[in-house]
């Protein structure tokens, strides 16, 4: 079950949230609003392989 939620999740996330590896983004000059979307894509990520 939570798998499956996080699967959906990822999916609004790939359709609704900017990709900042295609845009080649250096972390090091992301701003906190950027590291928040990248940790948050990463969190949802991670559980829906889990």
């Amino acid at each position: 079950m939570k798998t499956a939620f996080f699967k959906f999740i990822a999916k609004v996330n790939k359709a609704l949230l900017p990709s900042y590896s295609k845009q080649q983004l250096d972390l090091s000059k992301a701003n906190k609003l950027q590291m928040a979307i990248i940790a948050w894509r990463v969190y949802v990520t991670k559980n829906a392989i889990e």
